[in-house]
Parts: structure tokens; sequence; C-alpha cells
């Protein structure tokens, strides 16, 4: 049975419309979480809102937001004020343009939502707009309001359904210069990125997200088990950390080394690199070059 809807409209395009409704597409109901108790009595804590400067209890009447000028000096905001500022949702996606799927930088993604056709009336309006937007190879860009505040949803197709994406507005992305501007461009051989393009060609793979291991999760989960039954929790020992590698070349060489069961893999690859190269370099490859060529 397909969970509550989280929210219901009109999707349109142009003078299209069908009824839809959208759900969640994550969901954080499976990961395990923990309240704070009182070790003494075993129960629940709850938590209270007190002043940073007198330590007292503030009461719900005499709580309102307020947005700091500066250091210490706030201007009170009421709840009527938010009120006249919020957008009114008319429950409407109205589709404004369509932009090629490459072009959405992935920083931009936020939360993705299920589109299904609310209803059997709007399931061809529905297949109409999924379908073409399949056939273009586009995605469709619209306006919506969710809890009180607008955003941009990017619209794809997804089986038989859509995919909505809300999208980050630009204010809401840090400028990557100032993490990267700093990187030094070092001189790289053209031997270390020919090893590390053999490393990656044994990793090669496909995306398979049922591949993927949330340890941690299996580990609390085992751990509040063997809690539940009265079973002592022994404390692993710390692993040895590895020392730091000095030399990049001979880390490069020693990562090919340690994957021999899948060197079959990579030898059209390593002769694809090398085959181009004169006679006179061959003669002058180092010899994990060689093995691996060879």
């Amino acid at each position: 049975m397909a969970p509550r809807a989280y929210w219901k409209g009109i999707l349109k395009l142009s003078l299209v419309s069908c009824p839809v409704v959208l759900y969640p597409a994550t969901t954080a109901a499976e990961k395990t979480r923990f309240h704070m108790i009182n070790r003494e009595t075993g129960n629940r804590l709850k938590q209270q809102m007190v002043d940073s400067e007198t330590g007292d209890v503030v009461e719900s009447e005499d709580k309102v937001r307020g947005y700091e000028l500066r250091k210490g000096k706030y201007v009170e905001i009421e709840p009527e004020e938010l009120e006249a500022v919020q957008i009114e949702s008319n429950h409407t996606i109205d589709i404004e343009s369509f932009v090629p799927r490459d072009e959405i930088d992935q920083r931009y993604l936020d939360h993705p939502y299920y589109i299904a056709p609310e209803g059997k009336a709007a399931v061809d309006a529905f297949a109409v707009i999924r379908d073409a937007m399949k056939d273009q190879e586009r995605v469709a860009l619209a306006k919506i309001v969710l809890t009180n505040r607008e955003h941009i949803i990017a619209i794809k197709p997804l089986g038989k359904g859509l995919l909505g994406t809300t999208l980050r507005f630009p204010y809401e992305l840090r400028d990557e210069d100032q993490f990267f501007d700093d990187i030094k461009s070092p001189k790289i051989t053209k031997d270390m990125v020919e090893l590390a393009g053999h490393i990656l060609h044994t990793k090669a793979a496909h995306f398979d997200p049922s591949k993927f291991k949330d340890e941690y999760e299996t580990a609390l989960k085992a751990l509040v088990k063997r809690k539940a039954s009265g079973k002592t929790i022994e404390l692993p020992e710390p692993e040895e950390r590895p020392s730091n590698v000095v030399s990049l070349m001979d880390a490069l060489k020693q990562s090919l080394k340690g994957r021999g069961a899948k060197k079959t893999a990579a030898k059209p690859h390593a002769r694809r690199a090398t085959g181009r190269q004169s006679s006179a370099k061959k003669a002058h490859r180092s010899p994990a070059r060689h093995r691996k060529a060879g």
C-alpha cells in the first residue's frame, strides 16, 4: 500500500493538465535512532527553551522569532507578519521550460519526489506529458509551493511515473573557487597517469546501489540487539594506522601488483596505451609497465 500523499495538485503543460500526487522518494524510517533518557529513572527527557542570559525557562507565549541584525541585536518578527509574505499555494505545477538532462548541475539537486497521476481520468494526460519528455530526452522545470516556500522542481520520466526533484537556489551553493583556488598544479609524469588509468580500468563497474552497505547501521542494530538481550559489549582493539606512503609511484605500482587476479582485464587497455609508442620508448619502459603490457 502506497504511503499517504505529501502533496496533491495539478500538473500543467500549456493547456494540458492532469491531477497528480507527490510522494517523498526517500525515507529515514529504517535508520536506528536514539532518544535521550534519564539514567536513574529510565524516563525520556524533554527539551526546554531557556534564556541564554538569565537561564530562566521561557514559556510558549513568550517565544517569538527574531532576526539578528548584529551581534546580540535582534528584530522581532511576529507570526502574522510572516503570514503576510508567505506564498499561497495554488496547488499547481506549471511547467515553464524543458532543458537537456546533462545541463543540470548535480549540486542543485535537493529532495526527490515520486509524481503519479491521481485517478483514472488523469492517466492519459499524464502519459502524454511523460512520453513527450522521454522522446525529447529533456527535463521539465516548474515552480511548486511546498511548506509555504516556492521551489523550482525538475521533472523527468521514471518508469511508469515521473521523478520530481526540488532544486537549490544559487544563493544556497558555495563557490567552488574558495575551496579549489589553493590547490597546486604539480607536474605529474605520464607514467603515473597511465598506471592510475590501469587501476581505474581494473575497478571499472556499473552503478548498482543494491551493493551499497551501511555497515554502521548494521553495527548499530547488532549493538542494540546484544544490549537488549543482556549481553556485554566488548570494545574492539583500535586498528593500527598504516604508515604514510612516501613515493606516489611506488603506491601506484603496489596497487597494480595487488590486483593480480584482474590483470588480464587490463591488458587490452595497456596495449592501447603503449601500442602507439615507438620501439625506442618501449625499451625504456619501467619493469612494472613492461609486465603490464606484456
